[in-house]
């Protein structure tokens, strides 16, 4: 095949209509579609569908499936480069060979993911090599594609600069005065990104040109994405290798390739989808959250537009709604998605709609309903299916159906065996199981001399207890947060922290002679006090939940069992720093005195302690929360993102006027 413009544009063309199949879903047409040539941009296809089943679901097979797939295309990829390198010809406004260049990258980054996803230590350090073989391509082809930066380039938003002007995911500039991108960044502020240089007017792009910009814009935006969003301590390894990577210009290369019409900017929008998701769910605190959901709406209703029946948009409809506090209609949208006829079923998809509905139901306390959707979600994917047991198996300890709960925890021990990385390593997850299974044996022979029917001794469910982790209760209704406060305040012993929401309506139970307290160990008080500081926060009363919260952290020298609630406890103090200032600009008390949407010099002042205080919350979280501490991996990703939107938040303060919300 040669690099010819008109034969290239054809069989991308053909390429695409296999890709609209895979994002209605219908994988089983896209596949034939992919089958039908074996060009790089086919052979490419069939590995996206097979990374896709093989990543969504977890299925071994998928990953060998995948892995040949693309390491056919890598290898068709790699020849065309060749030979569009040699013939020298002037095709399109990029160098020979570009177009193969981008496909192949694609490939080996694809490929890279593809054997991490084994989870053994070989597809690890493949993946590694596969990386750095990336990203000197990406490097390359930046400097390449976008000569003069990326501020030229329209993004999905197009509305006038907001108060998140630091997110470069925001607005196109179509002068020539420096944006406010550029302000902060500067030239050379990247070592990875080349000096701006005022660009010629480019000729008209046709389908190859689209794709070399999107595909450009993507993996490079993609690869720094990833690398800035490490856990710390794998950041401080990645260094060791010379890459330098910045979030910002990230995220604005992500942006211009999800406004393209591409198949690269399909994927981008997905990943720009995936990370407001994750930033709106686990960071605590964001910035400027009004933006970031307006980016989100912005690109999901792009893409949703053309592939309504789509799974992947349906999801993250869903995940607005729940993000914007209308857990109902998330439900909603989840329900209806789960009720479509289509063509063929694409079951790795529809498992991501499922197990998003799984946890809105729980955070709604919809307890049987969130347990059903858990146990669906081991019929659809080999992931860790103890962890599917043990939250439906807290479903129903808050239920009171003891006999369920303890068949379903009973099951958990010989699922992880099944899930085990090597002789005897287990997944995070279900090492926190196993830990907490142990606790709940130990504390039932103390109360009865047995650990028979260890489920009855658990007071606190274990669905809840792990959706702290997926920080649950920050985003509900102030119904669902003081149901949380009731429950909670009637086990024993009382809490001695006074509240008006125990006093008003949860009267403390009459104690029992002889009866053992309903906790009777300082892990247990610690959970009950972090997560009634949580819900506190969550409906407003700032200072009880400081209380709490502080409580729980003053527990963490005598917990033996649940070390990580110090840490997590550290961190939701640290958000409530910042959501306690926030409170307090946006009921106009930083306001300057001119009268404008402005915060005055004593607001600029409240807002610097503040983040200072929850700096220093958060290296204390971080000291306390080693290797050998239950989810110290997630608690270090969510401190990493509130920090950067502490930073964001303090390079806004310093450059320009903070909108207040009335």
């Amino acid at each position: 095949m040669s690099e010819g413009y008109d034969n290239v544009a054809d069989i991308l063309q053909e390429a695409n209509v296999g890709f609209d199949h895979l994002f209605l879903d219908e994988i089983t047409d896209a596949k034939t579609v992919f089958q039908s040539n074996d060009s790089p941009f086919h052979l490419l296809g069939l590995g996206v569908c097979s990374f896709l089943e093989a990543s969504l679901g977890m299925e071994s097979t998928m990953m060998a499936e995948a892995n040949a797939a693309l390491s056919n295309a890598e290898a068709h990829a790699k020849r065309q480069l060749k030979s569009a390198s040699k013939a020298n010809k002037d095709t399109h406004r990029f160098p020979p060979g570009t177009l193969w260049e981008l496909i192949h990258a694609d490939c080996i980054i694809l490929l890279g993911l593809t054997q991490a996803l084994s989870e053994s230590y070989t597809g690890y350090l493949q993946c590694l090599y596969s990386i750095n073989t990336a990203h000197s391509k990406y490097l390359k082809l930046y400097k390449v594609v976008f000569p003069g930066g990326l501020d030229n380039y329209s993004t999905p938003s197009q509305s006038s600069p907001p108060s998140r002007s630091l997110t470069p995911t925001i607005i196109p500039s179509t002068s020539s005065r420096p944006s406010l991108f550029s302000r902060f960044l500067g030239n050379g502020s990247n070592s990875n990104v080349p000096s701006r240089t005022p660009s010629p007017p480019p000729r008209p792009d046709g389908p190859p040109e689209e794709t070399v910009i999107s595909g450009t814009a993507f993996g490079y935006g993609l690869f720094n994405l990833v690398l800035s969003m490490f856990p710390g301590k794998v950041k401080t390894v990645v260094g060791f290798f010379g890459y330098d990577y910045n979030r910002r210009i990230a995220l604005q290369a992500l942006a211009v390739s999800a406004a393209k019409s591409d198949v690269h900017s399909i994927f981008a929008g997905l990943t720009l989808m995936a990370y407001y998701g994750l930033v709106l769910l686990l960071a605590g605190y964001q910035a400027d959250e009004t933006h970031i959901l307006e980016q989100y709406r912005a690109i999901v209703e792009k893409v949703a537009g053309k592939f309504p029946l789509g799974s992947l948009w349906i999801l993250n409809k869903a995940k607005i709604l729940r993000m914007s506090y209308d857990a109902d209609g998330a439900i909603q949208v989840l329900q209806d998605g789960l009720k479509l006829e289509k063509k063929n079923k694409f079951k790795q998809a529809d498992s991501l709609l499922v197990f998003e509905l799984a946890w809105t139901l729980l955070s709604q306390r919809r307890y049987q309903e969130a347990a059903d959707m858990f146990m669906k979600m081991g019929k659809l994917n080999s992931w860790s299916h103890a962890t599917y047991h043990f939250i439906a198996a807290g479903c129903y300890t808050e239920m009171g159906n003891h006999k369920k709960a303890q068949k379903l925890l009973d099951a958990c021990p010989a699922l992880t065996e099944k899930r085990k990385l090597g002789a005897t390593k287990y997944l995070p997850t279900e090492i926190f199981i196993l830990r907490k299974l142990q606790f709940y044996k130990e504390k039932q022979r103390r109360r009865t001399g047995s650990e028979d029917n260890y489920a009855e001794s658990i007071r606190i469910s274990t669905a809840e207890e792990i959706a702290i982790f997926w920080s649950t209760h920050s985003r509900i209704s102030q119904d669902v947060a003081l149901s949380h406060v009731e429950d909670l305040s009637r086990l024993t012993p009382p809490v001695s922290i006074p509240s008006q929401y125990i006093l008003a309506s949860s009267p403390l139970p009459s104690p029992v002679k002889d009866t053992p307290n309903d906790l009777d160990t300082p892990d247990e008080e610690a959970i009950r006090s972090l997560i009634l500081g949580t819900v506190h926060r969550t409906v407003g009363d700032f200072a009880t939940s400081r209380a709490f919260l502080e409580d729980s952290v003053s527990k963490h020298p005598q917990v033996k069992c649940s070390t990580w609630v110090g840490g997590v406890a550290l961190f939701e103090l640290a958000v409530l720093d910042l959501k306690e200032v926030e409170d307090e600009e946006r009921a106009g008390k930083l306001s300057s005195e001119t009268g404008k949407d402005e915060v005055s010099p004593a607001g600029v002042k409240r807002w610097e302690q503040a983040i200072e205080g929850a700096t220093a919350k958060l290296d204390r979280a971080m000291s306390i929360s080693g290797k050998d501490v239950d989810m110290s991996a997630r608690l270090d990703s969510r401190i990493m993102m509130l920090k950067d939107e502490m930073t964001l938040k303090r390079e806004m303060l310093k450059s320009f006027t903070v909108p207040r919300s009335d």
